[in-house]
This record gives structure tokens, sequence and C-alpha cells, in this order.
């Protein structure tokens, strides 16, 4: 039942790239294509649980079974507490709590379109109360466990958590959009250029140049839609 932070499941994610490659094909659980992590931070991710990877939206919480996929997906989510939840909760349960976090992924998706591309503020916090609500909740823990093999030290302070409700399941959705907002630099977040895209992202590139969610996606096909350009006025 052990958890990490957020931020260190983000260094440990999967590159764009690689998480890139079956969106939009190979049906996951659910009929959905496998999740996209492009944002890098699971913070954003979680904003990009909706998106049209090819032509059609897919939203990955639309129903419970969809949350708990992609918080598997996420690492934020352990194997014990997944197979305990889905054994335990009726589905009509896990369905609100997706609602929820349905929810919670719109208004923050407010708050980084007014935020995004400027440092944030201790102004900013009193329009961060409701997630500091939902962190209230939280029924983590420290305990001392033993260190993976091969650490130099044999044991370690780990945080855990209780999983003791369907409601549980936003918590570390909750400590991930904190750790976006204490931890990155607004400044650096961006939306892409895609046309009909929605995604985010932190662009860490030298110069901030980075311009689409990722050219598995969006930068191929603008590639593609100027090459249809050219093509035309060649024709003429």
């Amino acid at each position: 039942m052990s958890t990490k932070s957020a931020r260190q499941t983000s260094r440990e994610a999967t590159s764009p790239k690689s998480t890139l490659r079956g969106a939009g094909r190979g049906a996951a659980r659910g009929g959905r294509p496998p999740a996209i992590f492009v944002g890098g931070a699971p913070g954003l991710d979680f904003l990009n649980s909706i998106a049209t990877p090819v032509d059609i939206p897919v939203d990955w919480i639309d129903d419970g079974e969809g949350l708990l996929s992609w918080l598997a997906q996420a690492g934020l989510l352990p194997a014990d507490a997944l197979q305990r939840i889905r054994a335990d909760a009726r589905p009509a349960e896990l369905d609100k709590v997706a609602a929820e976090g349905r929810r919670l992924r719109e208004w923050f998706r407010g708050f980084v379109r007014q935020h995004a591309g400027r440092p944030l503020t201790a102004k900013d916090l009193t329009e961060l109360e409701p997630l500091n609500r939902l962190l209230a909740r939280d029924d983590s823990f420290t305990r001392i466990a033993p260190q993976p093999a091969g650490a130099r030290a044999p044991l370690q302070l780990q945080t855990a958590r209780r999983w003791q409700s369907p409601e549980a399941l936003l918590l570390p959705i909750a400590q991930a959009l904190a750790e976006l907002v204490c931890t990155e630099d607004f400044a650096k977040l961006k939306a892409c250029e895609g046309p009909v895209c929605t995604l985010y992202f932190l662009d860490r590139t030298r110069g901030a140049a980075r311009r689409w969610c990722s050219m598995a996606i969006c930068g191929n096909r603008a590639k593609q839609a100027a090459h249809r350009h050219r093509l035309k006025a060649q024709q003429g």
C-alpha cells in the first residue's frame, strides 16, 4: 500500500514518445486507447485525461472503471489497492467518484487557463481553497520500511495511504495537482498549439521552443497540413 509522491512518479513514468505510441490504437480496458502522458507532471497529465488522440474525443475517466485504469497507468494507484477497491466497491460508487474527478479536472483546468504562462503568487492561494479542502481529507501516514535491494541504508521512511473507501481515489490526484502548483513554474506551462488540441505541458526546452504536445500527435499533423498547403500553392 505504499505510495510515492506524484513528482517522483512523473520522473519514473515512460517517455512521451513511448506513452503516445498506442494512443488511438489498441483498446485498453473499457475500449479506451492507452492514456496519454505528455504533460511533464502528473497534475497536467490528469488535465490531459480527456483528449482527441486521433479523431474522436476520449475521456479516460468517464466512469469508475476508467478512473481506476487511468490511476493505474499513471502510477498513482498501487496494484494491491486497485485490486481491493475493484473487488469491494460497487460500480455506482466508483462512477460517482469518477464524476467528482471530472468536476475536479474541469475546475483545475479553469485555474490553469487563467494562470498559465506566468509565475504563481501568494495571492493565487485563495483560488485553490477547493483543492485544500480535498487535501484535508487525506489519511496518508508515514512508516519505516525496508529499502530496495542494493540501497545504501537498510531502512527508509515511507509514505502510505489506507485506501479505506472509493473516495480515496481522488487523494493522489489532489496531491499531484498540489505538487504542480507548489513545485513547478507556471511560466513554463503551455497549451499545445494544435488547432483542436486540448493538451497542456511544461516546456522545459532550451529557449522555451516547444510548441506541440508531441511530435507524434500534433507535430505530425502540423507538418502534414503544411505539406498539403505547399502542394496546393504549387498547383495553384
